[in-house]
């Protein structure tokens, strides 16, 4: 995909591989606006519960997301408010298929918003993860809603002990769950050219570090670079790997 507005270009690739598991129950998808050049929504949604109850959360995340996003005016919607409905009304979405099925099913949710004056959003739930660079650099990346992350925090282990923890799995907050899903948003205050922002589950990050990451969506168009993200990801799971799934979207300057 490739999106040009106001000076800069927007290019972007998705990449999916169902690992080393029986199925594949993750999602992704970026959207382009409907109406507005230069708008554009990207999401992994990486779905639990069962073989078909992971994969139908999943869905049920981007067939929500497309439905809020396409009733949403840039001009003049909040973009927050609009990022905070689709994770409600997915939540809401999972537990009413849950109602008619055996499985339990869940998601997490990691989406960016990329707003035609250049700023964007992040939004997640879960251990999906948006990361932002700039060239290579990492400039931040979302935090996990996770029971080693809160060990994290609590200065217990480390993000390399988190990494290869018995629990590791364990997930705090999600969509489809009795609770109420974490609601947590991020605001971009500027996409630089050179700007990369990536969505990814697990089964992509938990075996590439951020400097990795950066150096490779730095260096390659972004088609190529989620090729060779996914490649690393499966050659380092030898026979063990999760369903992987990423969005990526660079910011470039017009020539």
């Amino acid at each position: 995909m490739s999106i040009v507005t106001q000076g800069f270009r927007i290019t972007a690739a998705t990449g999916l591989h169902k690992g080393d598991r029986a199925y594949q129950q993750d999602q992704v998808e970026i959207i382009a606006h409907p109406r507005v050049q230069g708008c554009a929504l990207a999401m992994v949604a990486d779905g639990m519960g069962g073989k078909s109850g992971g994969r139908t959360a999943a869905d049920q995340v981007v067939m929500t997301a497309r439905q809020v996003f396409d009733r949403f005016t840039p001009a003049t919607d909040d973009a927050a408010t609009m990022l905070r409905q689709l994770v409600v009304e997915a939540h809401l979405m999972i537990k009413l298929t849950a109602i008619t099925a055996d499985e339990e099913p869940h998601s997490t949710l990691a989406a960016f918003l990329v707003m035609p004056d250049r700023t964007g959003y992040t939004v997640h739930a879960g251990d999906s993860r948006v990361y932002h660079f700039r060239g290579p650099e990492l400039v931040r990346r979302t935090i996990d809603h996770s029971y080693v992350q809160r060990l994290i925090d609590e200065g217990k282990i480390t993000e390399a002990q988190a990494n290869t923890h018995p629990q590791s799995n364990l997930l705090t907050g999600c969509l489809g769950t009795q609770q109420d899903p974490p609601v947590a948003l991020d605001h971009i205050e500027y996409l630089e050219a050179g700007d990369t922002l990536l969505a990814c589950s697990d089964g992509l990050w938990h075996y590439l570090s951020p400097k990795e990451l950066g150096a490779i969506v730095h260096a390659l168009p972004p088609r190529e670079a989620s090729e060779m993200l996914i490649s690393k990801a499966r050659q380092r799971a030898r026979g063990t790997g999760d369903n992987l799934s990423l969005a990526l979207v660079r910011f470039e300057a017009l020539k």
